[in-house]
């Protein structure tokens, strides 16, 4: 059976159990929150070594075959442009049609949600290197930057680093066997976590006339961009004859994994694994590629961000937007994209509080009136995210050389 059935079937099963449940039993409640937590647990918990060993090889071979930089350097260039490329087509949406007003009911209690830059930065470099060994599965950039130094360490002299680069390579192949094995059982995870998102759901079932438009709006552009949009023009753009309908179809797994637990992290096995075993992308671009993707890429949630300050402007002030005003807040959430490598469970969702804080103007609070949507913004987010980091994973693959094309009926 195919992975990215299994896991839509757990997923249908999931959203069924949420609607059955009792919306009102607070211990059912509890146990389902309990229970998703403790699925995306699971998920996450092959990531942390499955990345350090297999970009610490991965850096070794690209290094001694030069194309190292090369790699970076096109991570740097997809990032950049499917930043600017997401965003845009956010604000545009937006202005071409406005999603209605949201009734001003109550303000709430205001969270202290912050990007931390400064203490992100001083964590990339614990006093004990060994100490990334133990990261909690969050926050990726010191896992990288160790893996980073041990891969060039590899290349010190290889009469010393032979056996050692061996045993490396063997842990990466362990590594990534066992995250293999759960994926096959995601399945059972995204009962939990489609049965808490239904249960969620149904929680906001009265409030949904006021957020509808909104929900739509972002729902209709996130389909477009990853399913039409990124597509065509990869077809368009990328040379040596892609496949990008395949390659679509290849990410419904991680797509559906994306959207009901709102963690890029938790998505992390399920894109190692179709990439290489569907996609035939060389296991050095993924190692490389995806820790980084999934770390600074987050332009969907900066976009569901960008849109839904634009609908909080508006449902305080009958002013409206100038171009003036949604280019600066596009610039913002730009920078904002790249600066949320410590939050891949709830993206868009930070985003938003930190673009309400940033652009100021009374505002600073504003996001409190979309927190009953606040678990379907982390979706959408998390979703494109997702997208995005399969499309550039696979298109510096292609332009790289390092892709082989296999037939749709090997597709695991």
């Amino acid at each position: 059976m195919k992975i990215w059935f299994k896991l839509l079937a757990g997923a249908a099963l999931g959203v069924v159990l949420g609607f059955l449940l009792p919306i009102d039993n607070q211990a059912i409640g509890g146990a389902m929150e309990w229970l998703a937590d403790f699925a995306i647990r699971a998920g996450r918990y092959t990531v942390v070594p499955m990345i350090v060993f297999s970009l610490c090889i991965a850096v070794y071979e690209l290094r001694r075959e030069g194309g190292f930089l090369s790699m970076l350097l096109k991570f740097f260039i997809f990032t950049i442009i499917s930043a600017m490329l997401v965003i845009g087509a956010g604000l545009t949406a937006t202005m071409l049609f406005p999603p209605d007003r949201i009734p001003i009911t109550q303000d709430g209690q205001v969270e202290n949600i912050s990007l931390s830059i400064l203490q992100n930065i001083m964590d990339i470099f614990p006093q004990n290197m060994f100490s990334t060994l133990v990261n909690d599965g969050v926050y990726l950039i010191p896992v990288c930057v160790f893996a980073f130094f041990a891969g060039l360490g590899l290349s010190y002299d290889r009469n010393f680093t032979k056996p050692v680069i061996s045993l490396v390579d063997s842990l990466s192949r362990i590594f990534y066997h066992i995250a293999a094995f759960f994926s096959e059982v995601l399945s059972i995870s995204l009962i939990a976590l489609s049965a808490y998102w239904a249960f969620r759901w149904r929680g906001i079932e009265k409030l949904l006339p006021e957020f509808w438009t909104l929900i739509v709006l972002l729902t209709v552009v996130s389909i477009l961009l990853g399913f039409v949009i990124f597509p065509l023009l990869l077809y368009l753009f990328v040379r040596n004859k892609p496949r990008p309908w395949v390659l679509v179809y290849s990410s419904i797994s991680s797509a559906l994994c994306a959207f009901f637990s709102g963690d890029i992290n938790f998505t992390l096995p399920v894109i190692f694994r179709h990439m290489k075993e569907s996609l035939g992308v060389r296991r050095r671009v993924i190692a490389v590629t995806m820790p980084l993707l999934a770390t600074f890429s987050r332009a969907g949630s900066a976009m569901v961000a960008t849109v839904s300050l634009i609908v909080i402007i508006k449902s305080y002030s009958s002013l409206g937007i100038t171009t003036v005003d949604a280019v600066s807040i596009g610039l913002r959430a730009f920078i904002i994209s790249f600066l949320l490598a410590r939050h891949p469970g709830d993206g868009a969702w930070t985003a938003l509080a930190v673009l309400c804080a940033v652009h100021g103007r009374g505002f600073e609070s504003g996001y409190l009136i979309l927190k009953p949507i606040a678990f379907y913004l982390i979706a959408i987010g998390t979703f494109l995210d997702v997208m995005v980091a399969n499309f550039a994973a696979y298109a510096i693959a292609k332009i790289s050389g390092f892709q082989e094309d296999k037939a749709v009926r090997q597709f695991i």
